[in-house]
C-alpha cells in the first residue's frame, strides 16, 4: 500500500457501498424460503447500502413473476429502508434486456447487470454481443438506468473492454467478479489491471482454482479459504478513481460449492469454440441434507459480511500506519 492508496482507504472506507447479493441465499431462494422482500430486511439489518438481485430469484415469487402492484410494494419497502436496488439477468438478448429494463424501472433499480450466453466460435459470439449492445444503445441508452456487463467465465478481459469501448453506450461499464476470470484462463490481478478503467461494480467472493487440461475451473468457497488474492483485489478496487470512488457497488456474493468449468485454454486457436452454458446454479444436496444446507447457507452469507468488514478494518489499520510515518 502506498501513500496515495492509504489516503483513499481512509477517505472511502466508512462509506463503502456494500450490497447484499441474492446469490448468497441461492438455495434458500430456489426453495422459496427466502424471498426478494426478505433480502431487503437482511440488508437493512446488516447496515448495507442495498441489494443485488436476479430477476428470477425466488422462483414463482420472483420479481419477474410479480404484478405491478407487488413490484411497487417492493420498491416502496426499499425506499422506506433507504436501500438501493441493482437488478441482474443472465442474458444480453434484446427481449430479456427489454423485460428487465421494464422491471428495473418499476422497482426503482439504479443499475442492470447482464452477461451474454452464446455458443459458437468466439468471432460469432462477439458479433452477436455487438448486436445486443447496439439494441441496448438504441432502445435504452437514454435512460437513467446504468448498465454493467459482467466478466462471466468465457470472455477474456481485453475482449470485454473492447466491447464496452466500442458500444457507444455512455451508461455501460464493467462488473468485476472476484473469480470469474479464472475460467477464461486469466489470473485475478492481471484481469483486474486490464479491466480497471471500466469497473464500476464488483462481485466479492472467493474460490479455489482447479486445473483442467490447459485451462482452469473454479469452485467457490467460503471467503478467506480460497486462492483469490482477496485483500489485494479489494484494496485496488477501493482505490480506483482519483477525484471520487470509481466503484459504486460491491456485491457480497458468497457462493459456497458453486462450480464453473474451464472455458478458455492456453492452447486454443485464434477463434476458439465457446460452448453453451446454462445460468449459474449451485446443485442442491440430497433431500435429507437440505434443511441443514439451507441453514448453513444463511450462516455463510452473514460470515462473509463479517469477513469483508474485517478485511476493511485491516486495510484501514495499514493505511493509518503508513500515514503516521
Amino acid at each position: 500500500m502506498n501513500i496515495n492508496q492509504a489516503k483513499k482507504i481512509i477517505e472511502r472506507h466508512a462509506r463503502l457501498p456494500l450490497y447484499l447479493h441474492a446469490y448468497s441465499y441461492h438455495m434458500n431462494m430456489r426453495m422459496e424460503q427466502i424471498l426478494p422482500a426478505d433480502l431487503l430486511d437482511i440488508a437493512h439489518q446488516q447496515h448495507l447500502h442495498g441489494v443485488k438481485i436476479h430477476i428470477l430469484d425466488g422462483e414463482s415469487r420472483s420479481l419477474q413473476q410479480m404484478s405491478d402492484d407487488e413490484l411497487a410494494a417492493f420498491r416502496h419497502k426499499a425506499e422506506q429502508l433507504g436501500l438501493d436496488i441493482n437488478l441482474e439477468i443472465s442474458s444480453s438478448a434484446p427481449a430479456e434486456i427489454d423485460e428487465a429494463v421494464a422491471v428495473a424501472e418499476k422497482i426503482g433499480a439504479t443499475s442492470l447487470r447482464f452477461y451474454p450466453r452464446y455458443e459458437g466460435h468466439l468471432s460469432v459470439v462477439l458479433a452477436r454481443i455487438r448486436e445486443d449492445l447496439a439494441h441496448l444503445r438504441q432502445q435504452h441508452g437514454h435512460r437513467q438506468l446504468t448498465f454493467t456487463i459482467e466478466q462471466h467465465e468465457d470472455l477474456k478481459s481485453g475482449e470485454l473492454v473492447q466491447l464496452v469501448r466500442e458500444s457507444g453506450i455512455a451508461s455501460l461499464s464493467l462488473l468485476f467478479d472476484f473469480g470469474n476470470m479464472i475460467n477464461a484462463n486469466e489470473q485475478p490481478l492481471e484481469a483486474l489491471d486490464i479491466m480497471a478503467p471500466l469497473i464500476t461494480h464488483v462481485h466479492i467472493k472467493d474460490a479455489k482454482i482447479v486445473q483442467e487440461g490447459t485451462g482452469l475451473g473454479h469452485i467457490a468457497c467460503a471467503s478467506g479459504s480460497g486462492d483469490m488474492p482477496f485483500e489485494e483485489m479489494l484494496k485496488q478496487q477501493i482505490c480506483l478513481g482519483d477525484e471520487k470512488p470509481q466503484v459504486v457497488a460491491y456485491g457480497m456474493e458468497e457462493e459456497v460449492d458453486y462450480y464453473a468449468p474451464a472455458f478458455r485454454f492456453s492452447d486454443e486457436g485464434n477463434d476458439p469454440w465457446i460452448p453453451w452454458r446454462e445460468m449459474s446454479e449451485t446443485p442442491l444436496p440430497a433431500p435429507e441434507q437440505l434443511s441443514q444446507r439451507l441453514a448453513q447457507e444463511k450462516q455463510d452469507a452473514l460470515k462473509q459480511i463479517e469477513y469483508v468488514r474485517a478485511i476493511l478494518n485491516k486495510l484501514v489499520a495499514q493505511a493509518k500506519e503508513i500515514l503516521s510515518k
